[in-house]
């Protein structure tokens, strides 16, 4: 069974400020087979108001996770060498200017989908958009979908539960069919689960056509460590990777056989004659 889903490899922050890790996880999303990275642009200053006090006070202490902008150019080219899309959110104005000549579409965030002026800017490069609406109403999404469209004709949706991690009963991946019958659009799920099988009943039975995961490479990344789980590990991508690769295979036929792999353990059954192990015929050879 084949898919094409695209799979894009949100690195949020575990980038951890570092170009030579950023490089890591750009090689491992490639090897895994992701379509695309994505990566955040941000400045707490620009990101959370003054007058939520107490909230832009905790905001200040996480201001390291900020992706340094001079790491921007760097990754363009080394994701071009690489053969790999680059994108990367933006969450200002200005950000959207300075990234329009080097992403190859733009991400926009669930929080900012209300934000008109963004909106406006990202879909004026002309750019490929990807949109989540984690939190809305379809009203919202409508509103989003048309400001876009007035500019841009690229536009994908990912359905997205904005909660970190989220839980399977609240994912709702029915949303996915409807929005791309309401829209007529790609559409995908942004995944805050880590669950292996919601992406398989997203893929396989809702048909979104982009899956986009929260990535790290070992549980090292500063978004990873803050324990709320719901990033993927390489590891755990390649498990599923591997069976929506190989889905076919594994399904198999209708016809009862054993396997390959069988055909030595068989000589190794109970002889019907006296019960013992292995069968008669190759006990001598033991």
């Amino acid at each position: 069974m084949t898919y094409k889903t695209k799979f894009i490899a949100e690195i949020g922050s575990n980038h951890n400020r570092s170009l030579k890790r950023c490089y890591k996880l750009i090689d491992e999303a490639k090897s895994l087979g992701f379509f695309a990275v994505k990566f955040q642009l941000f400045k707490i200053e620009k990101l959370f108001s003054k007058g939520a006090k107490k909230l832009f006070k905790n905001a200040e202490k996480i201001k390291k996770r900020e992706l340094p902008r001079k790491f921007i150019p760097k990754l363009f080219k080394y994701c071009k060498k690489k053969k790999i899309k680059f994108s990367c959110t933006p969450f200002d104005i200005d950000s959207v200017r300075f990234l329009q000549r080097y992403v190859d579409f733009y991400k926009i965030a669930s929080y900012e989908i209300n934000w008109r002026d963004l909106l406006e800017a990202c879909a004026k490069t002309n750019k490929p958009i990807v949109l989540s609406t984690g939190m809305t109403k379809l009203k919202e999404v409508n509103k989003a979908y048309a400001t876009i469209k007035k500019f841009n004709n690229k536009i994908s949706l990912l359905h997205c539960v904005s909660a970190y991690p989220a839980s399977p009963k609240s994912c709702n991946l029915k949303s996915i069919p409807f929005l791309k019958k309401k829209f007529k659009c790609p559409v995908g799920w942004s995944d805050h689960t880590a669950n292996p099988l919601i992406i398989l009943n997203a893929i396989k039975y809702q048909k979104a056509e982009i899956i986009e995961l929260h990535f790290d490479l070992e549980g090292s990344g500063w978004e990873e460590k803050e324990g709320n789980h719901h990033c993927w590990l390489s590891s755990d991508v390649k498990k599923m990777m591997n069976y929506i690769n190989n889905e076919k295979i594994i399904e198999g036929s209708f016809k009862k056989d054993y396997s390959k792999e069988e055909k030595n353990e068989r000589k190794f059954r109970a002889d019907p004659s006296d019960g013992l192990r292995p069968i008669k015929t190759y006990r001598a050879r033991l």
